[in-house]
């Protein structure tokens, strides 16, 4: 992946996104707007939920702009694949068959629409697009991912307050493109620190 555009009408979350993503311009830039006024990208992410119902928000959105085959697909590539339901924490790439845009990251940041302020789902989410990304381009040949479209992750039904939402993402970024030479507890629970969420707390 070449380049990731941080696209969303909210003018406080595409600030948030340059304070978080500042230092890893111009791999990544911001704009205020939606992702139909985008003149060039090759993958759009669904922030999704875990049964590939896009009938609100964003993904309405979505729906609307690549053709309701699109959900219908997306359902039956979950039935097949994950007996009928996404984990977050996972993404797949599937073809839009839109001239222009060709691929779609599908991404559930939660089960079903419900709030996430107090979850790393966001976290998880932003990692396994990522992953799901280069995996596509190590095995697709001359088709590569290059220009991805990234709305806020959880920052409408889920309600992440801005800074959150792309904290958690700016991290997500970071940790992905910067992988470890070595793993051990220490890296493992610096790791947590940075994260945050994942488990109860104690204390």
């Amino acid at each position: 992946m070449e380049k990731l555009i941080l696209v969303d009408p909210k003018e406080e979350l595409c600030n948030a996104f340059r304070a978080a993503f500042k230092d890893d311009y111009p791999k990544v830039e911001v704009v205020q707007g939606f992702f139909e006024q985008l003149p060039e990208f090759d993958c759009m992410v669904s922030a999704a939920n875990s049964f590939g119902l896009m009938d609100g928000g964003v993904d309405l959105a979505i729906t609307n702009f690549f053709g309701a085959d699109l959900q219908y697909r997306i359902q039956e590539r979950i039935i097949k694949g994950y007996r009928g339901e996404q984990p977050v924490g996972t993404s797949f790439i599937i073809k839009t068959h839109h001239y222009k845009h060709p691929y779609l990251a599908h991404t559930p940041t939660m089960r079903v629409p419900l709030r996430i302020t107090r979850t790393d789902n966001v976290y998880k989410a932003m990692f396994a697009m990522l992953l799901a990304i280069t995996q596509h381009n190590e095995s697709s040949g001359k088709d590569k991912i290059n220009t991805v479209a990234c709305p806020g992750l959880g920052t409408a039904t889920g309600g992440l307050a801005p800074n959150e939402a792309a904290r958690q993402m700016a991290l997500a970024y970071h940790n992905f493109y910067n992988p470890p030479k070595k793993i051990n507890w220490n890296y493992a629970t610096q790791r947590q620190r940075d994260v945050g969420f994942g488990g109860d707390f104690f204390g």
